[in-house]
């Protein structure tokens, strides 16, 4: 657990360092309003979004606590009330459609996902339904024959709607534990790529009624407002049910998972800071918030105590 916190310390570092320029650390006896007021501005400029960020501010004014602790309440309470348990043990085998656009780590993640189900002992089978792209089905390939998976591929430009049907049609067949489905990364404003993204969901409940029983969508941490509207138009058309948040380590933006939750109310499943396969982590909310906020420093320290 020590080694957990200290990656994930380690990766938020940015978006710390961020907040702890601007968030006073004196007794809140000694908060201004223009104290108060920089530490809206450091909440909003690590991208909690300004709902959310109205919200914070409004209940540790009105909070008897430190600062700091108050703050840590407001977004632990809001990020808790949309985590549910994990549906990765619910179905057997689980179907797991991966869904996102080019550029936020899609590809990789699923290679993580593939390496960490192995290790639990579980046999895996991917199916590469991103056929536009030889590289990524390549790079991909990589990353399952590392994992010692297996997987589903066909020829450069085949219909991923297809492969998908195979690679749940196998999986449920061949008693696979876990089905992992990539697809295309695809622009949210791509209207054609959007409706082949629709007809891939379609076709795998048609694969296994109830298939899909996940859908995560991957998402760069460090894309603000552009995350948000990509998470917006896929909901619409893949139906999903989590997120994964990835390259955190490299933004100072990581409040930007608050405002995904506070605006879609979908449960963050991962999260990665860093490249290795450690670097992907289970969402732990208590953990995130604790290496997000600055430690207190003595002074507010000791008012608590007092």
């Amino acid at each position: 657990m020590a080694g957990f916190f200290s990656r994930l310390k380690k990766g938020l570092s940015r978006s710390r360092e961020g907040l702890s320029q601007l968030i006073p650390g004196r007794a809140r006896q000694q908060l201004s309003d223009a104290d108060w007021q920089d530490i809206e501005d450091a909440l909003i400029m690590a991208d909690c979004g300004a709902n959310m960020v109205e919200e914070l501010i409004s209940k540790a004014r009105r909070s008897r606590k430190p600062v700091r602790e108050a703050l840590q309440e407001g977004m632990l309470a809001r990020l808790k009330a949309v985590q549910s348990d994990n549906a990765e043990t619910a179905h057997q085998p689980l179907v797991l459609l991966v869904i996102g656009v080019n550029g936020t780590g899609k590809t990789t993640t699923i290679g993580k996902l593939a390496t960490m189900y192995r290790q639990q002992g579980k046999r895996v089978l991917v199916g590469a339904a991103d056929t536009f792209r030889a590289a990524a089905v390549d790079q991909l390939a990589a990353w399952v024959e590392r994992a010692g998976a297996d997987m589903v591929r066909q020829h450069e430009g085949a219909d991923p709607a297809s492969v998908a049907f195979d690679t749940v049609t196998r999986g449920y067949a061949r008693a696979y534990d876990v089905i992992i489905v990539d697809t295309a990364g695809r622009v949210q404003s791509d209207h054609g790529l959007m409706n082949e993204l629709a007809k891939v969901y379609r076709v795998i409940g048609k694969a296994h009624e109830g298939a899909p029983h996940e859908i995560w969508q991957v998402v760069d941490g460090g894309t603000g407002q552009n995350a948000v509207a990509q998470v917006e138009r896929f909901r619409e058309v893949a139906h999903t049910t989590g997120l994964i948040v990835t390259k955190l380590d490299g933004t100072a933006k990581g409040g930007v998972l608050l405002q995904l939750t506070e605006r879609f109310g979908l449960p963050i499943r991962y999260i990665g800071v860093g490249e290795t396969l450690e670097d992907l982590m289970p969402f732990d909310a208590q953990a995130f918030v604790e290496s997000l906020l600055p430690a207190l420093d003595d002074e507010e320290a000791n008012n608590k105590k007092n």
